[in-house]
């Protein structure tokens, strides 16, 4: 029964129309940014029967018996060994071979046991390194995947997770519903907000902010089904930097003197990721970039990462048997004084 619902959800995938002028308009820009490792990115990116899905376990009713059987079927868990900062409580499986088991739906009252994601999308939950207690605020939470991971790794004391569009803060809402037990949802607040207005109105509130920005997001904008709709995306493409530069400042003033703040997309534009991050170091003297280096050396058996061009961040770029990506990751503090 799994196996032919793996073969029709497969099939469907393989239906998925690549979108003509996202492909011209990436092909253009990111043969100039990313060089030769642009053909091995864009044929994962346009292949879904190479995508790979992780398994994030819920520790919140831990899947005993789906864990006895990924391991059967030689799934690991993700980033073995030494890293700079991962939980027990965090418990993630991915397997080499393409493929996705279903997801499971959403019944009231009853808590999911896994959450599918791209595994790049732990990353800057881990970069965050958040702790027990913490006041930590999720600006662009939707639709909540991150949220759920953090929450997989420490009790905060006080989690804001925000997502200004209405339909997508409906969808968190549920994610959230759906993993996270009643008793702990008193610490939790979903709000609406836009999120470039936060900082002003809960200033210096945060010991740790994630801001997961809108972007373009490369892999699902090549799939893209209404072509006048992606010409319209691509041709406000160029307002998106101002757009995360903007929420960026916003969540340097929710931020406590002394904390920590990451910034990551789902693009492998230069526009939307290194050159944000320097914008904003070049306009803040109290703000200053945390070397990743170590993360990238730990995180190197299960992701390609961008072997330059990223001086103040890690790009993993979508590989063979390492499809994961495309994600940025930034991590500033800000000073005490």
């Amino acid at each position: 029964m799994v196996l032919s619902r793996l073969k029709l959800q497969s099939e469907r995938k393989l239906t998925k129309q690549i979108c003509r002028v996202v492909l011209d308009h990436f092909e253009k820009q990111y043969v100039k940014e990313l060089g030769d490792s642009w053909i091995t990115i864009r044929d994962i990116l346009t292949s879904p029967s190479c995508w790979q899905h992780a398994i994030l376990f819920n520790r919140f009713n831990y899947p005993f018996e789906l864990e006895k059987d990924l391991q059967l079927k030689r799934y690991h868990t993700l980033l073995q060994g030494y890293f700079p900062y991962y939980p027990e409580s965090l418990t993630c499986y991915v397997s080499r071979i393409p493929g996705r088991i279903p997801s499971e739906r959403h019944q009231a009252g009853k808590l999911k046991r896994y959450y599918l994601l791209n595994a790049a999308s732990l990353l800057p939950v881990l970069a965050l390194e958040i702790q027990n207690g913490e006041r930590v605020l999720d600006m662009c939470a939707a639709p909540g995947g991150k949220s759920v991971a953090l929450l997989q790794c420490a009790y905060p004391g006080y989690f804001h997770c925000n997502e200004y569009d209405n339909l997508r803060s409906k969808w968190l809402k549920q994610t959230l519903e759906s993993f996270i037990p009643q008793p702990m949802m008193n610490i939790i607040k979903v709000s609406e907000l836009d999120g470039r207005e936060i900082g002003d109105l809960q200033p210096e509130m945060f010991d740790k902010v994630l801001v997961d920005a809108p972007c373009s997001n490369d892999r699902s904008w090549l799939f893209s089904s209404d072509t006048q709709k992606a010409s319209y995306r691509l041709n406000q493409r160029k307002e998106l930097p101002l757009v995360q530069l903007e929420l960026l400042r916003s969540a340097i003033k929710a931020l406590r003197p002394g904390g920590s703040l990451v910034y990551s997309t789902c693009t492998l534009s230069k526009a939307e990721n290194s050159e944000v991050i320097s914008q904003v170091l070049n306009s803040h003297s109290n703000i200053f970039p945390v070397d990743m280096k170590e993360m990238a050396s730990a995180a190197s058996h299960d992701f390609t990462f961008a072997p330059s061009g990223q001086e103040y961040g890690l790009l993993v770029l979508p590989d063979k048997g390492k499809a994961w990506g495309p994600m940025f990751v930034a991590k500033l503090k800000k000073s005490v004084s």
